[in-house]
């Protein structure tokens, strides 16, 4: 989500104001205690921020599955953002961007032995997870997208705020992005800057972490993105996974992007490739016919007689059951995964503490059930 000119966030701090009195009262009822807050008898590792989108929570919980589901029975929960279905939903399979959303739909694909579920009412499903039999109940839950959710309390809350966006720097909804009071901050365990650039300079890093002045207790962490091989969307053998270096610079590239902050993609696609045509959409957009058909108008203006059309993983769960693509797409339609990558020296220390408040906090409970 882009930042708001200064005009326009001058008209509309007033309802901003009038935003943050209404959160700092909901968050004061929860203080207090007058509005109820539960707590259950496992880990419950909230990813979330007080940013409205793209501060890269997936690609974090997708990071937090890969270092636990080897150690561990992972649920992973989240209200399944744009789905069309109500209630609690647990993914399978056959999961699509329709039933769970696209979020819990990529995980779900990329992790398939892990519990996928989707519900507004966090609760609620973590009691319904919480009653599987034995063999089958999580050991650990990771909420997706929660830290304003609080009727849960989680043991641990890990807040996201992204490097090109920082909270500190932004005013509330509606003349900024911010859901909440950066005093919401206090909340949060573990404090990450996300999407870092690789050249990053210490003097940077100690620039915001003086800025945020966090207390004592919280960690901060610096997180990058990777970009991994884009992947075919519809395989065949004569499409094959490949780097972005090894993209040809005189190809051309469509790039398909929904998601809250698409600029650095399409800056790393600038930087492959001198041929660029981007067609963006809004978060979670969901793709109607005209919408396929302005990307397809698109499509047929480029004269490179090799193009590649790539959209985001994410995209990829909503186009890909559409049925209506052209089918001239399926031939040249890929996939960008991406995942987290900490700077050098600092992932060993967040995998640690990760692990160690999991092991202390199953400890405590043992312990108090016997």
């Amino acid at each position: 989500m882009g930042r708001k000119n200064a005009y326009i966030r001058l008209l509309l701090m007033p309802f901003a104001i009038i935003y943050r009195m209404v959160t700092d009262v909901r968050n004061m009822l929860f203080d207090l205690n007058i509005l109820p807050s539960e707590k259950f008898p496992v880990p419950v590792i909230c990813v979330g921020n007080i940013s409205a989108g793209g501060t890269g929570k997936t690609p974090f919980t997708e990071y937090l599955i890969c270092l636990l589901k080897d150690q561990y029975r992972v649920a992973t929960l989240s209200r399944g953002y744009k789905r069309r279905t109500k209630g609690l939903v647990i993914a399978d399979e056959n999961c699509t961007a329709d039933n769970v959303g696209d979020e819990l739909c990529q995980i779900k694909r990329k992790f398939p032995d892990i519990i996928v579920a989707a519900d507004a009412n966090r609760c609620r499903a973590i009691r319904r997870l919480l009653a599987l039999p034995e063999g089958k109940r999580p050991d650990v839950i990771l909420l997706d997208d929660a830290m304003q959710h609080r009727y849960v309390r989680a043991s641990l809350t890990i807040m996201l705020t992204d490097y090109n966006a920082l909270y500190y720097d932004d005013d509330l909804l509606p003349a900024g992005n911010l859901r909440e009071s950066v005093y919401a901050v206090s909340r949060a365990d573990i404090v990450v800057v996300t999407k870092c650039r690789e050249d990053i300079k210490p003097i940077e890093l100690r620039l915001m972490e003086k800025n945020m002045s966090l207390m004592a207790n919280q960690r901060l962490y610096f997180s990058g993105i990777s970009y991994h091989k884009i992947e075919p969307l519809f395989p065949s053998k004569n499409m094959k996974a490949c780097s972005l270096p090894e993209i040809n610079r005189n190809e051309s590239i469509l790039l398909i992007t929904g998601v809250a902050s698409p600029q650095p993609l399409i800056e790393v696609m600038k930087s492959c490739c001198d041929d660029v045509h981007v067609c963006s959409f809004p978060d979670h957009h969901a793709f109607d016919r005209l919408d396929i058909q302005r990307i397809d108008d698109e499509f047929r203006k480029i004269t490179s007689p090799s193009c590649k059309i790539i959209c985001t993983e994410k995209d990829a769960m909503r186009l890909k059951p559409l049925g209506f693509l052209p089918g001239k797409w399926k031939s040249c339609l890929y996939y960008l995964p991406i995942s987290v990558t900490f700077l050098p020296g600092r992932r060993d220390d967040f995998d640690a503490i990760i692990l160690k408040h999991i092991i202390s906090t199953i400890s405590i409970l043992q312990k108090k059930e016997c």
